[in-house]
């Protein structure tokens, strides 16, 4: 099945949201272990999600330095988070992961 790199980056972003949402992946290390994508297309991932007004932000975890915390999504926007969750199976197909 040919699938345009259109769809497959709305989906990827879709799937990183998800995954963000639903606690299963909360760091760029995170994602990229539960997608195997680089750690730049990780990141530039979280970055375009604005672009369709998810609202991801990084909340530093108590007490820590450096960067250590996690990303929580704020706002889904105009996105059904209910028809991710339906589609999960052909979205995975689609990119191709597990």
């Amino acid at each position: 099945m040919t699938v345009s790199k259109t769809k497959t980056s709305f989906y990827r972003r879709l799937y990183v949201a998800w995954l963000i949402d639903s606690g299963s992946a909360t760091s760029v290390p995170a994602l990229m272990a539960a997608t195997g994508m680089p750690r730049r297309t990780a990141q530039d991932t979280l970055a375009a999600l604005a672009d369709l007004d998810i609202e991801c932000t990084f909340e530093q975890d108590d007490g820590e330095r450096h960067n250590a915390g996690h990303y929580a999504i704020r706002d889904w926007g105009a996105i059904d988070k209910g028809w991710i969750e339906r589609n999960l199976k052909h979205i995975r197909s689609v990119l191709d992961y597990p």
